[in-house]
């Protein structure tokens, strides 16, 4: 049985970026499966460029079978126009991973690089270096969006790794923990 694969997006309306890792099934090796971007510039409707990522992503969820997907979640801007077609790019990606019933989660971009690089203010450049370094990698890419998507993989992976099984029910949660009283008030 092989680890787990995890594809992160950095979410773009002009650039999308994807990396896609896998974990080791004993360890806490992590293995480069692929990365790379969706140009999106040359559609000049940005319709098509929904389309573009759709069928992108279809295709990429389809040849990886991905266990998980981590995406960036969309920051503040000044920008309406350009914040609400981030989001649709984002919800996009977000809508072809649930048609392939892949479970979604969103990270906070300080998040990711505090995962990455231990400075949730570091640049996409020591972003980018740290990545190189953690998946022994020479160079990355052209794109930086390649490297954050890596980096959002990367975050979710370690993050999934740290946390503790969470229990579905309140019968699981009070059978994991017995001595556990509850507050007063």
């Amino acid at each position: 049985m092989r680890g787990r694969i995890i594809v992160g997006l950095d979410p773009g309306s002009v650039i999308m970026g994807f990396g896609i890792i896998q974990e080791a099934k004993v360890g806490n090796a992590i293995k480069l499966i692929e990365h790379g971007v969706f140009q999106l510039k040359k559609f000049k409707d940005h319709m098509l460029r929904m389309r573009h990522i759709y069928v992108h992503m279809m295709a990429l969820l389809q040849k990886h079978a991905p266990d998980e997907v981590a995406i960036e979640s969309i920051f503040y801007g000044a920008n309406v126009q350009s914040m609400l077609k981030l989001g649709r790019a984002q919800g996009v990606a977000i809508a072809a991973a649930l048609a392939c019933e892949i479970p979604v989660t969103e990270y906070a971009p300080r998040k990711v690089k505090q995962a990455v690089t231990g400075n949730g203010n570091a640049s996409k450049e020591q972003v980018a270096t740290m990545v190189g370094h953690l998946l022994n990698l020479s160079t990355l890419s052209n794109f930086l969006d390649a490297s954050d998507a890596l980096a959002i993989a990367l975050c979710h992976s370690q993050q999934r790794l740290s946390s503790p099984v969470k229990p579905k029910s309140w019968s699981q949660f009070v059978a994991a923990h017995p001595n556990r009283k509850l507050p007063s008030c």
